[in-house]
């Protein structure tokens, strides 16, 4: 007895076709059926959550980066060895 793997899983429900999808189909509605209403409801709750979290997200991300660049330093020349020996020598 094999196992199903997901390849064969994938691969069986490619084959299937609209009269098995229809069976497959009323099968749920019939097992289901009545909490189909509740169901949806949840996932609308679900998606609005989700993109109310992603929204807080992104307004703290952009508060952030605006307060991280008022509190960078102005820019400054990077030291290396060749700068400072060439300023030492002009000097």
């Amino acid at each position: 007895m094999t196992s199903l793997t997901s390849t064969s899983l994938i691969a069986f429900i490619g084959n299937l076709g609209m009269m098995e999808w229809a069976v497959i189909l009323i099968i749920a509605l019939l097992l289901f059926g009545r909490r189909l209403p509740e169901v949806g409801k949840s996932m609308g709750v679900g998606i609005r959550e989700f993109k109310k979290g992603l929204k807080d997200v992104g307004d703290e991300v952009q508060k952030d980066d605006g307060q991280s660049r008022r509190a960078l330093p102005p820019e400054q020349p990077i030291r290396t060895p060749e700068n400072t020996q060439e300023r030492s020598q002009t000097h």
